[in-house]
């Protein structure tokens, strides 16, 4: 079945502590374009990332975006500047002697010093790190793909209500199909002999033109052709390729031959019925241009 550009998916990872999260979100476009965001520690992977994407992906704005965060305090580490320390422990020491104040100098005093202390991030293996990274956009990527699938399954049923409608017009325009060259002949006809008012020149020759202007009201291959293309559409509708292109060159050719019918048929029930039709294939192109 087809499939929708619209989509949204998202997995997260857990690499040393560390949280992977991969969320991707898709709508239509007319090609694929696939936009990347992830920290600069991870700009070697935007290419792997792109890739993977269009191998599963074929037509949509897919935009991915990857942030890593700490799992928890434990990924902190303190680091101790010693020799930093016993400095600043001399030093005060020699300033407490010279001002001859009281007191003891401890521990205390020392950890007030900020460039004593330093909080770090644990180092995190690149490797692993990547790894998790592209296990996580395969799961989100599933996830995508799972919502595109529904979201074309749900196109699909609409895409079918219309395509009946516009088969229930063609249906009443087809039963009123053979009785147009005769009710064309017998009008151009009368009008012409109103106009002459008197016997008429050359009547055969008059015949085979009457005729031929005739046959230009029968509108019976445009309808074999529009069944013919609106088959087609229901066929493709069922492929498991993309689609969507070709359902658009469908809907185009079945908008060529509605608007010859409407334009070779002189008559106002048809005239209504090509209306309805227009107006149904009007909203099969908004809907297709959700088709993958």
């Amino acid at each position: 079945m087809i499939r929708s550009m619209t989509g949204y998916g998202k997995k997260d990872g857990v690499s040393q502590k560390a949280v992977v999260t991969v969320e991707i979100r898709s709508v239509n476009h007319r090609f694929l374009e696939v936009a990347v965001r992830m920290p600069r520690s991870l700009t070697h992977l935007e290419d792997p990332v792109r890739k993977a994407v269009q191998q599963r992906c074929l037509r949509g704005r897919v935009d991915v975006s990857v942030s890593v965060h700490s799992a928890g305090g434990s990924s902190k580490t303190v680091q101790i500047d010693q020799a930093l320390a016993k400095q600043y422990h001399s030093a005060l020491t020699k300033l407490q002697k010279a001002l001859k104040l009281r007191g003891a100098l401890d521990i205390s005093v020392l950890a007030g010093f900020r460039d004593i202390l330093s909080v770090s991030d644990e180092p995190v293996d690149a490797g692993k790190l990547t790894t998790t990274v592209l296990r996580a956009l395969g799961g989100a990527l599933t996830d995508l793909e799972k919502m595109r699938r529904r979201e074309g399954d749900a196109l699909v049923e609409d895409l079918t209500l219309h395509l009946e409608a516009i088969r229930e017009a063609k249906t009443a325009i087809a039963e009123k199909a053979p009785a147009l060259a005769k009710s064309a002949f017998e009008r151009m006809k009368g009008r012409i002999e109103a106009l002459l008012q008197a016997e008429l020149p050359d009547p055969a020759r008059l015949q085979q033109e009457l005729a031929v202007f005739a046959d230009r009201s029968d509108i019976s291959e445009e309808l074999v052709r529009l069944e013919s293309h609106m088959l087609q559409f229901e066929e493709t509708l069922q492929s498991k390729e993309s689609v969507g292109k070709t359902l658009e060159f469908l809907l185009q050719e079945m908008g060529r031959e509605v608007n010859t019918i409407g334009s070779k048929a002189n008559d106002a029930v048809i005239a209504a019925l090509v209306v309805r039709m227009k107006a149904e294939l009007e909203k099969l192109r908004e809907q297709v241009q959700n088709v993958e």
